[in-house]
């Protein structure tokens, strides 16, 4: 495949997002309405996506003006760890792409202070006796004491991020513990993934699947599917485990194996027969595509040449089919689907969408400027 593509994409998204940051600011979107994003809090799981995005622009630009709305999207996101009350398991998210990036970029030992207040605030939320990192907050009537879901493997960086950062192995140990009960609970034989598998917060004894944003407690939610391809590469990446490294080889392989002839899923796997017209999940591609190539950078060249081609017929789809760069949506990627049996934000560009496609498409160029020429 002739590559000129992905410089195109990577200039079109650069102009995108310095558009987009005037009119978003220092905010969170979460999904579009007619075009728009729709803003969420700081405390929203979604909330250090945007940053995440920014930082992902400035690493290649050194623009000033993103790299100065990101700090402040840091500053009110790090507000949230004085309301505890607000926050759950996807402290990794928020900080992971907020903080950690700062820290990174700037050398701030703030930003480094409030992502290990973030791992710590994760790692209170693990249940021993069930070894599962808890879910949500309990929302009304809902007892969500004994859940986890599948998103949570995208969590755990923060945790063995902290490990690393103060040589304190806590941290991986509860992240390890964690991936090791998805594997054994959440992975099921032909690679497909529950979203969420309940507990007994007493015992540690399994419940049962639940349905969550799949179809059905059995079927198989796309987007579940790309946070377990991806969460486990990175547990791999991180902790040289073998069985992380054949857990996310085999749901990848099921997710290619089920994937349509565009390369972009719908919202679920497994749909009855007559859903033909059932809405996409370009988000689920964006985020397997990233994971793909976390693979084929663990693999290296020759081994990991299948999923580094996957990944790029994943984005190349994405960008000739689901891309909003020419048009006048503030969303990079169009035809998400976010919470469907809700009716939340169907058909629509989501923020984390946006970030996993330039993250992938950042490896991506990356990885073909280290290709050696003949």
């Amino acid at each position: 495949m002739d590559n000129a593509w992905i410089e195109k994409a990577w200039e079109q998204v650069v102009d995108k997002i310095g558009q987009t940051s005037h009119s978003i600011g220092a905010a969170f979107p979460n999904g579009t309405e007619n075009g728009r994003f729709v803003m969420t809090p700081a405390h929203d799981w979604v909330a250090g996506f945007w940053p995440g995005l920014l930082w992902l622009v400035y690493s290649e630009t050194k623009n000033e003006r993103l790299q100065a709305l990101a700090v402040a999207c840091e500053e009110q996101i790090s507000q949230t760890l004085w309301e505890f009350e607000h926050l759950h398991h996807d402290v990794g998210f928020m900080f992971g792409l907020s903080s950690i990036k700062q820290y990174e970029h700037l050398s701030d030992e703030a930003a480094k202070r409030h992502a290990l207040m973030a791992a710590s605030l994760l790692a209170g939320r693990f249940n021993p006796v069930g070894s599962f990192i808890r879910a949500w907050p309990n929302w009304g009537n809902e007892d969500h004491s004994g859940w986890a879901i599948i998103d949570c493997m995208m969590n755990l960086p923060l945790l063995y991020w902290a490990s690393e950062v103060i040589a304190d192995p806590r941290y991986r140990h509860i992240a390890e513990l964690h991936a090791d009960m998805v594997l054994k609970e959440f992975i099921q034989e032909d690679g497909s993934v529950h979203h969420i598998v309940a507990f007994d917060p007493e015992t540690g004894a399994r419940v049962g699947a639940l349905a969550g944003q799949g179809y059905a407690a059995d079927s198989a939610w796309s987007r579940g599917a790309a946070w377990a391809l991806y969460g486990f590469a990175l547990s791999y990446t991180y902790t040289g485990k073998e069985r992380y490294l054949s857990a996310t080889k085999r749901v990848a392989q099921f997710f290619l194996n089920h994937l349509p002839s565009d390369k972009v899923p719908y919202w679920d796997f497994r749909l009855p027969r007559d859903s033909v017209d059932a809405p996409r999940d370009s988000a689920a591609a964006a985020i397997a595509a990233s994971g793909l190539l976390e693979i084929a950078s663990i693999l290296g060249a020759v081994d990991g040449l299948s999923y580094k081609q996957a990944a790029e017929e994943i984005l190349f789809s994405l960008y000739q089919n689901y891309t909003g760069l020419q048009e006048d949506s503030e969303g990079i990627l169009l035809h998400g689907t976010g919470y469907f049996m809700q009716n939340i934000y169907v058909d629509a560009s989501l923020i984390y969408g946006d970030y996993y496609f330039v993250e992938a498409l950042l490896k991506l160029k990356h990885a073909y400027k280290t290709i050696p020429k003949n």
